[in-house]
């Protein structure tokens, strides 16, 4: 096993990669950012426990991958590394061969040597930090290039007359140069998600790898030898059965056909629409794809035919098909569940079972529903709510008696607030009855009382006091309270109600207002 264990997302990208897109080695290793040696380990121990196929069998769960895959550890072996200037110097005659030079290294270093595979791969990572310029060549239907455009498109709300901007994303298939744009808002993780999966239907079809730049909404942290993906991307490329492999950063070449197809779509589409007044997203990506069929159908002039008529030719013949099932946006985060057995998704809170209490999950959220996962095992389901502040609970997710939590019960919270005095005790009361079950109170009240540490449990009190009188129970008021020292400021008195004793149907009083 590598000394450096990989994660368990991973590890079942290995897996999937390998059985079900059937890459190389190589390939999957680029694309995960780890090395090709660390594959082909982790291979060789999916054969040996039998894992043949994909998806895996139920009886691997997380925890089982994790005891079997990435507990084991074996010691470093040392090796003779070779001198690659002498080695590159002996490689320049023609007669010479790298098969040839790698036999006369092991015969040198019968105790220890790398392998051939491994010896080609040192020599080439060498070659590479030498800054010679590699010309790529791009396989049929293998790469999508993606990216967007530096200018941006004026908008004029017709209400309003306010002027938006929107961005322009650009994708090129890298043997035929076919090219697909669209307009959107910004360039937001789910704007840039959903435009490949509308260049995807473009296509017909699903290319075997995305090379995207290092935008941030695709990639979390960009690195030159191990970019982090976010994992609504990567979700995404798990659903149309891709593989993501980001652009270098700092390195223009990795992303070659980018940089020209944006340039294209700057000077052929984007210039001849700036006179052009818009008036909605939608009328600009009418014009823009009136301009992009053109684009394509343009005859080339240092290759037959025309992007459209190379595509159909070259790329789309050899194009995965897309998924049965229509891909719907899923915003996949991690989320902590908190003492009430709650996890927080955009201000609302959802329910998971109360022995989750202080774990990791992971929510997929989509338009519709959200839900939650455990070590790869779905644990809740819940409807999307929008209801910021709001708590969606299933009693089967709540534990009997308490359980698990005995310390956390209305009782204590109550008993804690007496403590401080009769107004807050008073106030804790009025937080948990607001709720259907307490348990979503927990949390205003573990804030409420907390406040006694940071500024005093008197000033607490005399907080509370006023809040009452005010008719306040929100958290954040009477943090404002104490945070401007209105604790500290008599309470105002009540005004007399001098209209009271008038009895006329104009004349309403104090009260009308309360």
């Amino acid at each position: 096993m590598p000394t450096a264990p990989i994660s368990m997302r991973k590890l079942k990208d290995i897996l999937r990669l390998k059985y079900d897109c059937n890459l190389s080695h190589r390939k999957i290793a680029d694309s995960l950012s780890i090395s090709p040696s660390s594959v082909s380990t982790y291979s060789a121990r999916a054969a040996l426990l039998g894992i043949t196929s994909w998806p895996l069998d139920k009886k691997w769960s997380d925890p089982e991958l994790t005891k079997a895959f990435l507990k084991t550890k074996l010691p470093d072996r040392k090796y003779s590394v070779p001198n690659w200037s002498v080695l590159n110097q002996d490689l320049k005659p023609k007669i010479m061969t790298l098969y040839l030079l790698w036999e006369e290294y092991a015969e040198r270093h019968p105790e220890g040597c790398y392998s051939y595979n491994h010896f080609c791969r040192l020599y080439k990572t060498w070659l590479r930090s030498q800054k010679l310029s590699m010309r790529q060549n791009h396989k049929a239907g293998e790469k999508l290039f993606v990216d967007y455009c530096g200018p941006t498109m004026k908008i004029i709300d017709p209400d309003t007359g306010e002027i938006q901007t929107a961005q322009v994303f650009v994708a090129v298939m890298g043997a035929t140069n076919y090219t697909y744009a669209e307009a959107t808002w910004s360039q937001g993780l789910e704007n840039w998600v959903m435009s490949h999966a509308r260049c995807f239907e473009f296509l017909g079809g699903v290319p075997e790898l995305i090379i995207p730049d290092n935008l941030k909404s695709g990639v979390t942290r960009a690195c030159r030898y191990e970019p982090d993906l976010n994992p609504t991307y990567q979700q995404m490329s798990a659903h149309y059965n891709t593989v993501i492999v980001p652009a270098r950063p700092y390195k223009p070449k990795d992303k070659s056909k980018a940089e020209v197809g944006v340039q294209i779509v700057e000077r052929w589409i984007m210039a001849v629409l700036r006179h052009e007044i818009f008036y909605s997203l939608r009328q600009l990506n009418q014009r823009i794809s009136e301009l992009l069929k053109d684009l394509n159908q343009r005859p080339m002039k240092k290759l037959p035919g025309s992007r459209l008529s190379q595509f159909e030719a070259i790329d789309k013949p050899v194009l995965k098909p897309l998924p049965t099932q229509r891909y719907t946006y899923t915003q996949v985060k991690p989320v902590k569940v908190h003492i009430d057995y709650h996890v927080e998704i955009e201000k609302h809170y959802y329910s998971v079972p109360y022995t989750l209490v202080r774990k990791r999950l992971e929510s997929h959220t989509t338009g519709e529903q959200v839900t939650l996962y455990h070590q790869g095992k779905r644990v809740a389901v819940h409807p999307r709510s929008h209801r910021m502040g709001g708590h969606t609970t299933l009693d089967t997710h709540m534990p009997k008696a308490h359980q698990k939590q005995q310390q956390w019960t209305p009782m204590r919270f109550e008993k804690w607030a007496a403590q401080i005095g009769d107004s807050t005790e008073q106030l804790v009361i009025q937080i948990l009855q607001a709720k259907k079950h307490p348990e979503q109170s927990y949390r205003v009240c573990l804030g409420l009382l907390s406040l006694a540490k940071k500024y005093s449990p008197e000033r607490l009190e005399a907080a509370c006091h006023r809040a009452l009188a005010m008719g306040v129970s929100r958290l954040k008021s009477i943090t404002n309270i104490l945070a401007k020292g209105l604790d500290r400021q008599p309470l105002p008195e009540t005004q007399p109600d001098l209209l009271a004793d008038i009895k006329h149907t104009n004349i309403r009083g104090n009260r009308y207002y309360h």
